[in-house]
C-alpha cells in the first residue's frame, strides 16, 4: 500500500494521517529524509489493527504500528510523574488533535505536521520561522520536563548550525540537576550523534553557553580559562583551541573515535596550575587521568579509550616529529603503529591540533610521520629480519629489527 492509500483508508474510518517531525523539517529545509514518522489523529489503536490487520505493533511506553516499514503512532499527549527522562504518563485517545501532540515536541523545528493527503503544514508553533531564522527554541516551557532535551538540542544546533535562542538556553540550565538523572549511555549516544556532525564544536559551545557544560564534560569544562603561549595559540585558552582542533578534525575523518581523540588530546591542560600558565609542560602525562574519569562518566568504548590515551600522550612527539633524534622517530613510529589509534590516526590529530581556524590546508606535511612510518614497517619488517640474519624471534632480532630501521630511516630521509 502506498502512504496514500494508508491516509485514505484511515480517512474513510473518521480519521487523519500526518507527517510529522524530522522528516517534514528536512522537507522543508531541502534535506535528505532518512525516517518517516506518521501520526494518526480521530481513530483509536484498535480501529487502527482492524482497518489494518497485517501491522505489527511494538513500543514499551506506548504503541507504534509498523506498516510497509513506515512507523505510525496515534496522537499522545504526556504528564511527568517524576524526575529522569522516563517518568511519564502517556495519554491517548481519538479526541487528541494533531496540534495538541505537536505540543508535547522539544523545539519548534520538531513541531510541523504535514496532513498527507491535503498536503497542508501544520505549524502552530512557528516552526517554519525557526528553520528561516536559523534559531532553536522550546515549544514551551514544558521542554524542562525531560533532560535529555538538552543533549538534543545542542546536537541539534551542532548538526543544522543553528543558534539557540535565550529563553531555550535558560530552559536547558534549569534541568542541570536533573541532568545527573541521565544514563551514562543515552549521554553517549548524544555525543556520538554530535561527532558526526559538521562542526561538533557547535555541541559543546551550546553546553556552555547554556552553563551545563561541567556536568558531564567537566574535563572539558576545564580548558576554559586554561592560557596557552599566545605566540603559538592565538585563537585563545585551551578551550577554544580544542574547539578548533574538533572541527578540523572533521574536516579530515568521519571517524568518530579519531574526532574523539581530537576532543580530548589537551584535556590534561584542565589539570596545569594556573602559575605555570601560560606553559603547560607535562599535560600529556597528566591528561591520562582526566580522560579515564570522563570515560568512565558517559561510558565512552574501551577501543575509543585506548585510541585517546594514545593521543594524549604521541600528539606532542608527532608535532616535532622531524626534530626528534632518528632512533627516537623509530621508537614513535613503532610504538604508535602498534596502538589501537594507529598511526593515520593520530596523524589526524595532530593535524587537528597544528592546524589554525583560518588555514585551508590543514594536512601540514611538515607534520606528516604516517606515510613514511608505514613504509619503514612495510619494507624493514620481520620477514626482512630473518632472511639477512637468518635468526629467530628473541631479543637479539627485536634489536636488530630497530637497528635496520634506524639505518633505514636515516638514507629515506636524506
Amino acid at each position: 500500500m502506498t502512504i496514500e492509500e494508508i491516509a485514505k483508508t484511515i480517512k474513510n474510518a473518521g480519521g487523519n494521517l500526518y507527517l510529522v517531525g524530522g522528516a517534514v523539517r528536512d522537507k522543508i529545509m531541502k534535506r535528505q529524509i532518512n525516517d518517516e514518522d506518521y501520526c494518526i489523529t480521530g481513530i483509536t489503536g484498535e480501529e487502527f489493527i482492524q482497518l489494518f490487520p497485517q501491522a505489527k505493533t511494538q513500543g514499551k511506553f506506548f504503541e507504534v504500528f509498523i506498516l510497509e516499514n513506515k512507523e505510525f503512532a496515534l496522537a499522545r499527549t504526556e504528564r511527568k510523574t517524576g524526575t529522569g527522562h522516563r517518568n511519564f504518563e502517556i495519554i491517548t485517545n481519538k479526541n487528541i488533535t494533531i496540534e495538541e501532540d505537536l505540543s508535547r515536541r522539544d523545539i519548534s523545528i520538531n513541531a510541523i505536521a504535514q496532513d498527507v493527503l491535503t498536503k497542508e503544514i501544520i505549524d502552530p508553533f512557528n516552526g517554519i520561522k525557526g528553520i528561516e531564522e536559523k534559531v532553536l527554541r522550546a515549544v514551551t516551557d514544558k521542554f524542562k520536563e525531560d533532560p535529555l532535551r538538552v543533549y538534543r538540542v545542542a546536537r541539534f544546533a551542532a548538526e543544522l548550525e543553528f543558534t539557540v535562542e535565550k529563553r531555550t538556553l535558560n530552559l536547558i540550565n534549569s534541568l542541570r540537576e536533573e541532568l545527573l538523572t541521565l544514563s551514562k549511555e543515552r549521554v553517549f549516544v548524544e555525543l556520538r550523534k554530535a561527532l558526526k556532525t559538521n562542526k561538533p564544536s557547535i555541541f559543546f559551545e551550546v553546553l556552555r553557553e547554556a552553563n551545563v557544560l561541567d556536568v558531564h564534560y567537566k574535563e572539558i569544562y576545564d580548558l576554559i580559562g586554561a592560557l596557552q603561549p599566545e605566540k603559538y595559540h592565538p585563537e585563545g585558552d585551551s578551550f577554544n583551541h580544542t574547539m578548533i582542533a574538533l572541527d578540523n578534525s572533521a574536516k579530515i575523518t568521519k571517524d568518530e573515535k579519531i574526532r574523539f581523540c581530537a576532543l580530548v588530546h589537551d584535556i590534561g591542560k584542565g589539570t596545569t596550575p594556573k602559575e605555570m600558565y601560560p606553559h603547560h609542560y607535562g599535560h600529556d602525562v597528566r591528561g591520562v587521568e582526566p580522560l579515564r574519569q570522563l570515560a568512565k562518566r558517559i561510558g565512552i568504548p574501551e577501543e575509543w579509550k585506548k585510541s585517546s590515551i594514545t593521543a594524549i600522550k604521541e600528539h606532542m612527539k608527532g608535532g616535532i616529529f622531524y626534530k626528534m633524534t632518528i632512533p627516537k622517530q623509530v621508537s614513535f613510529i613503532e610504538r604508535v603503529s602498534k596502538s589501537r589509534l594507529g598511526l593515520e590516526g593520530l596523524q589526524t590529530v595532530v593535524y587537528a591540533d597544528r592546524a589554525r581556524n583560518d588555514e585551508t590546508n590543514i594536512k601540514n606535511e611538515e607534520y606528516n610521520f604516517a606515510s613514511i612510518g608505514k613504509k619503514m614497517l612495510e619494507e624493514i619488517n620481520g620477514k626482512y629480519i630473518e632472511e639477512k640474519y637468518k635468526i629467530e624471534p628473541s631479543k637479539e632480532f627485536g634489536q636488530k629489527l630497530h637497528q635496520e630501521r634506524v639505518a633505514w630511516l636515516k638514507n629515506e630521509i636524506k
